[in-house]
This record gives structure tokens, sequence and C-alpha cells, in this order.
């Protein structure tokens, strides 16, 4: 619920629309598979190393849930006021230049940052980092579920818009907003705890 809640698929769909309403079927087809095949790549990755990574840059798992807890909160806010956060949706221009560049469109801005933008990668970290090999995995997998759920809304997505309309898509939108501001606070919480037991340590 958590991937779903930030990714929002649903709300995602008019985004593929636009930047592919002028490609064939063909075309359609290998953006969308391809760029949830990046994306389920991109967040495997940081939920196998996300320690590494973070290590590397110097960054602590509290930081981490800090930032992320905040930025996942902007999102939800955003989508909220019933706006398309700047955090996970492509500028205009973005979108504009991918359009030029076609199939890249699978890379960005469909994998990311929409698909696996920051409060995407955030929340598999925060899953995943601390909470054992087993959680790790069912991760993984419960995002590759995610992945095939998108790119079947990918490939039905006219169908999908014409049926509900873009009212209830709106609706959608405003309830995921205030589930991914829930789930940013609780990320923020689960820093400051986090950080106090490191401090109980010392």
């Amino acid at each position: 619920m958590a991937f779903f809640a930030v990714v929002n698929p649903i709300a995602v769909i008019p985004v593929f629309i636009g930047l592919t309403s002028d490609f064939d079927k063909k075309t359609v087809r290998h953006i969308a598979r391809n760029s949830v095949i990046i994306a389920f790549i991109i967040i495997s990755v940081f939920c196998l190393a996300g320690k590494i990574i973070l290590s590397l840059f110097g960054i602590t798992l509290s930081a981490f849930l800090f930032a992320g807890g905040i930025v996942l909160a902007i999102i939800g806010y955003q989508m909220l006021q019933g706006k398309q956060s700047l955090v996970q949706i492509p500028s205009s221009d973005d979108s504009q230049a991918s359009l030029r560049a076609k199939l890249s469109i699978a890379i960005t801005p469909l994998a990311l940052p929409v698909l696996a933008g920051p409060g995407t990668i955030a929340t598999a970290i925060n899953y995943s980092s601390h909470k054992g090999f087993t959680k790790t995995t069912l991760t993984i997998i419960v995002f590759g579920l995610m992945c095939i759920l998108i790119y079947i809304l990918f490939l039905t997505g006219h169908k999908i818009i014409a049926y509900v309309g873009s009212g209830f898509i709106n609706v959608i939108t405003r309830i995921m907003g205030l589930i991914i501001m829930t789930i940013g606070i609780q990320m923020f919480i689960n820093g400051l705890v986090h950080l106090n037991k490191i401090f109980f340590k010392l």
C-alpha cells in the first residue's frame, strides 16, 4: 500500500498517455516495458544496497529517514491539494524534451523520477534497510508486482480514463496524498526513534 500510494499508478496514467500520445503501439509497449524494468532495477538496487549507498555519501539512516519523510510529506500535501507534485512529476519542459527523444522517455521522466522518484526510493530503503533479508526480499517482490500492475495500466490507460473520468482520478490522487503524508510523518518519526537508539547505545 505504501508503494501504491507513493507511485499512485492511477494518476500516472495521464502522464504516460501525454508523453506517448503521438507514438505507434509498438513504441508505446516498448516504452512501457522499459520504464517499469528500469524502475524495478533502481528500487531493487536501493533495497539491496541502500545502506552501502548511504554510507558512501556519509549519510546516516536517521538523516535519510528525516529527509525521506519530509519529501513524502511534501508530495502528499501537494497531491492532497489536487496538484501534481513537482518532486514526482516532470515539468512541461522535461516532457517536451523527452518527446523529442522518444525511447529515452522510458528512462526519464517515466522510470526516474515518476516511478522510482525520491519518494519511492525513500520508501524502499525505509522498509528494507534495517529489517533483515526477508523484509528486503518481500519489498523487492512487492515492488515487482507493482511494476507489473503499472505496465498493464500503461497499456490500457486510454480505456481506463474514458471509463472512470478525470474526476475519479482526482479523488484517488487526493486520497493517496493523505496516505503519503501519513507515511512521510511516520518515516520522520522512525528517524527519531533510530537516532534515539543510537544515542542510547553511546
